[in-house]
């Protein structure tokens, strides 16, 4: 079957465009012009990846991201954010706001289709089988579920899939200290599209979503070579 990528943008040109290249790639596109349609496409099925708009009608793209991050239905779906804003600041507010990738407009339908198959890529490697522990965190890979253990029991961490896929390679490899570019390598696999920059981004979004269970303490920041995932206190 073909993956499902729900489009979400208001211009129908831009739609059309896209939809088209979808088809090519071998995809399964779905329409939606503003947030009410796109919440009606997910309610009738839950779509493998998601193009956002950024400017939409009503709703803008990164309230709406922040919206399906919060949503257990939409929590793990990948997003792309479709966005003529290029600057530095703008990328990073989109990532910060749970977006796994962006390409600036205009783009070509190339480029587009290898970012979509390197985002749903990372998303497949994320899907393994087994247990992970390190101190009070715990992550089941075969039902792709974070649990904290806590003074009143097993708390659910409520994650993303990027955080999912840093948090799983840190808790893989504890007590390891990875500089940024090391990272992007064994995170992101090397991706020419990731810059080091999100790096940053990314493991505030982590110690944030570990924060309500008191672990974000486990994510450390090393002075001048990177960050390590750890049980111990930082020294």
């Amino acid at each position: 079957m073909h993956k499902r990528i729900l489009i979400v943008e208001d211009e129908p040109a831009i739609r059309d465009m896209v939809a088209f290249a979808l088809k090519k790639g071998e995809f399964d596109p779905v329409h939606a012009g503003d947030a009410r349609q796109a919440q009606e496409a997910i309610a009738d099925r839950v779509p493998d990846l998601i193009l956002l708009d950024w400017m939409l009608p009503g709703t803008s793209g990164l309230e709406l991201a922040r919206r399906w991050r919060r949503e257990p239905l939409t929590r793990e779906v990948p997003i792309i954010m479709l966005t003529a804003r290029g600057e530095e600041n703008d990328r990073v507010s989109g990532l910060e706001a749970g977006v796994d990738d962006y390409v600036v407009k205009p783009f070509s339908a190339r480029e587009l289709l290898a970012r979509i198959r390197a985002v749903l890529r990372r998303s497949r490697e994320d899907d393994e089988d087994g247990s992970v522990v390190v101190g009070a965190m715990r992550i089941d890979g075969a039902a792709h579920r974070v649990v904290a253990r806590t003074a009143s029991g097993e708390q659910p961490v409520q994650i993303g899939p990027t955080e999912y896929r840093l948090l799983h390679f840190f808790m893989t490899h504890p007590d390891r200290v990875y500089s940024r570019s090391q990272l992007l390598d064994h995170v992101w696999g090397g991706s020419v599209y990731v810059e080091e920059r999100t790096i940053d981004v990314h493991i505030r979004r982590l110690r944030k979503t570990l924060e309500p269970t008191g672990q974000d303490g486990m994510v450390q920041t090393v002075r001048g070579a990177g960050y390590r995932f750890s049980a111990s206190p930082e020294s």
